[in-house]
């Protein structure tokens, strides 16, 4: 048995919709973020690694080069031959929609680039820039446009200095599916002050207003952020791996079948990573979900639209 047997993966997904396996490519196109800029904040959220953010010195490779590896490196795993371009670093919809076209095109006229997914935050995403999301959609090619809500509750977001709260999320979401833009909602599990009723909250709140896809991620400690201040102060107390399945597993049993799950967890590197040390290791994150799964004889949308009881 695999993961795909009792969860909607997109790997999976596109499998069955495409008729082959198709891949994203992790691309940085050298975005930064309203919330580091001082547009809306210094700093970012609390969650997120300032170490390795340099605005002036920060020069990844060219997109063509990041494509090129990319490629290799994913062929050699699983002898994919179509790809997604996947603009994941910081906020990828933080530009002018000319500077945005230029970019999305320079990825798309890479051989067997068959689409874009593009991650950024909810209260980034204009009307323009949705218009040319769609564009790309009517030519034919696969788009996602994935935003990182994290959490509904706006208490918690200004908590963890997010810069937005649920309302952004809701009209980016409304305006993106009007124009049949599929949308991937990302949710972190284990943020301060949330227990696992605040996270089956989130989860509805989201399906309620409608989604295609989901991501969810355990909330880790790297350092050279806030985060790791409150840590080593005692202040907050990382998931152990054991809960983060439990309600992971919890998460996915109430989620309609049709929902495309993009990840069920995250990691960190090693060299930056602070806690939990679990979160350096997907494949064992992976398998245990999938043993949970199995345990309780369940899959994805056994328990869809039961209300959850903590």
């Amino acid at each position: 048995m695999a993961l795909s047997d009792y969860v909607h993966t997109f790997g999976q997904h596109l499998l069955l919709k495409h008729g082959e396996r198709i891949h994203k490519i992790a691309l940085d196109a050298g975005f930064t973020c309203p919330n580091r800029d001082g547009t809306k904040g210094i700093g970012g959220c609390t969650f997120c690694n300032n170490v390795s953010f340099s605005p002036n010195g920060r020069t990844p490779p060219t997109t063509a080069e990041q494509i090129i590896k990319g490629k290799r490196a994913i062929f050699r795993r699983t002898r994919a031959r179509k790809f997604l371009a996947y603009f994941q670093a910081y906020t990828n919809t933080y530009a002018d929609v000319q500077a945005l076209a230029t970019m999305y095109d320079e990825a798309l006229s890479e051989p067997d680039m068959v689409g874009l997914s593009i991650g950024t935050r909810p209260d980034c995403v204009s009307d323009a820039v949705l218009d040319l999301l769609q564009h790309y959609r009517q030519r034919g090619l696969i788009v996602w446009l994935e935003l990182g809500l994290q959490s509904a509750f706006d208490d918690t977001l200004r908590r963890v200095n997010r810069g937005h709260g649920l309302a952004e999320y809701r009209d980016t979401l409304l305006a993106a599916r009007a124009r049949g833009i599929q949308v991937c909602a990302h949710l972190i599990v284990g943020l301060p002050g949330e227990t696992e009723a605040h996270c089956h909250t989130t989860l509805d709140t989201v399906l309620k207003l409608g989604v295609d896809g989901l991501k969810l991620h355990p909330l880790h400690v790297v350092k050279g952020t806030m985060l790791a201040n409150e840590w080593r102060r005692g202040e907050y107390q990382p998931l152990a791996v054991e809960e983060y399945i439990r309600i992971a597993a919890n998460l996915i049993e109430r989620t309609p079948q049709d929902i495309v799950y993009h990840r069920v967890t995250g990691t960190a590197a090693e060299d930056i990573l602070l806690a939990p040390a679990w979160c350096a290791s997907k494949w064992n994150i992976l398998n245990g979900i999938e043993f949970e799964l199995s345990r309780r004889g369940t899959r994805q949308g056994s328990r869809a639209g039961e209300i959850f009881d903590s």
